[in-house]
């Protein structure tokens, strides 16, 4: 049977204006990207992978570069009356293909070259050099978004001498973001892990970390209530295709693909928007694990996890009490706790919060779950099948 939809799915699209353009769903988010943009802010989240940081990155990109244009019918459109801006989008993703720190900072500098040239800068991307352009720049003037700054430091987890070559060369160019940082209108930047000893999270004035904030817990991931709203048509091809009720879609949907909480108070939970587009993109093929075929296995937990020894997964089924600070403040990657990196990797989300002090941890759904057996077996177990109902393995 062959469906007709009115929108697209954004199935893979990180870029704002090209899901605008080309009439893809847009699970409308402006209200509370206008509550982060409507003053000057310095605003650091941290998320897992498939989650959007990307297109997020992109949305703001888009409003402070060219205003509304790309935000006609969104909520934002009736409540944004500021004006545009020169903007720096800096995608660190990019950096992590090096075997010597000379790389890098090539790469760094390249990265801030051209991420910077649509702002006026027309040098090589020296640290000196930047440094000297940007304390020439007038006050309130430039939007700065960087997305994934970790992505160089989990690049070379595994070579210790030059993964602090590369964490004090992040160093020196934040602190010299820091010391003029009253050229900014607006700081944006994302991540999965939180490193200390960057020069980022350690003296940043003002820096906001809403990665745990409960205003802003779905500011990316779809909530149940989005997904009946922006994707009914979908709900009712994927019950006619698998031949069941759309109240039964929904019930495995939040089975498979709910239950991530990034909210501090454990008040909202959210589905995993790669998990759900693909889905709905072919349901023919039933409630896949996108999770592990596509964003379940970050470079930074499969790096760690070469050289720290893990539990048994299914022991993390269980209650994991751990406390707050663990979770929500920024880590030395030796001292890192596995239950910590667990989460910010999103194989642990938040169940409950037992005191001011105090989260407990666990796996958000089957898809996530499933996801922790098969990366125990086939990276730890060297190929062995790890049997869920038993404590035994088998070849």
């Amino acid at each position: 049977m062959q469906f007709t939809h009115n929108k697209s799915l954004p199935l893979g699209t990180s870029t704002f204006q090209v899901l605008r353009d080309e009439n893809e769903i847009y699970v409308d988010k402006t209200h509370l990207i206008f509550e982060l943009c409507k003053r000057r802010n310095k605003i650091f989240l941290s998320r897992p992978r498939r989650f959007g940081k990307s297109l997020l990155v992109s949305t703001f990109e888009s409003l402070f570069r060219y205003g509304l244009r790309d935000f006609s019918g969104l909520a934002i459109e009736k409540i944004w009356s500021d004006g545009i801006y020169r903007v720096a989008a800096l995608d660190f993703s990019v950096i992590k293909d090096f075997e010597t720190f000379d790389d890098f900072a090539s790469q760094l500098h390249s990265q801030l070259a051209i991420g910077f040239r649509s702002a006026g800068y027309t040098g090589n991307g020296d640290l000196t050099d930047f440094q000297v352009w940007f304390s020439q720049q007038p006050g309130n003037s430039i939007v700065l978004l960087i997305d994934e700054y970790d992505a160089p430091l989990t690049a070379c987890l595994d070579h210790p001498e030059l993964f602090s070559a590369v964490q004090r060369h992040l160093s020196r160019f934040f602190s010299r973001i820091k010391s003029l940082d009253g050229c900014l209108r607006f700081f944006f930047m994302t991540g999965i892990t939180k490193f200390s000893n960057t020069g980022i999270f350690s003296g940043f004035n003002n820096l906001y970390d809403i990665s745990l904030a409960s205003e802003y817990g779905s500011i990316l991931g779809y909530t149940e209530f989005e997904i009946r709203k922006y994707f009914g048509e979908y709900i009712t091809q994927a019950a006619l295709t698998l031949n069941c009720t759309e109240d039964e879609i929904m019930r495995q949907l939040k089975k498979h693909y709910n239950g991530f909480c990034f909210d501090e108070n454990a008040s909202q939970r959210v589905y995993c928007p790669w998990s759900v587009l693909n889905f709905f993109f072919s349901p023919v093929r039933g409630f896949q694990n996108y999770w592990y075929q596509s964003g379940g296995r970050p470079t930074v937990l499969m790096k760690y996890l070469a050289d720290h020894e893990l539990a048994d997964p299914a022991s993390y089924a269980q209650p994991h009490l751990m406390r707050f600070d663990d979770v929500r403040l920024s880590s030395d990657y030796q001292s890192l706790r596995p239950e910590a990196l667990l989460f910010q990797a999103g194989y642990l989300t938040i169940r409950s919060i037992l005191d001011k002090e105090t989260v407990e941890l666990g796996y958000p759904n089957e898809e996530v779950s499933e996801s922790m057996a098969r990366l125990y077996a086939y990276e730890l177990l060297g190929g062995k099948i790890y049997r869920r109902n038993g404590p035994s393995l088998m070849t």
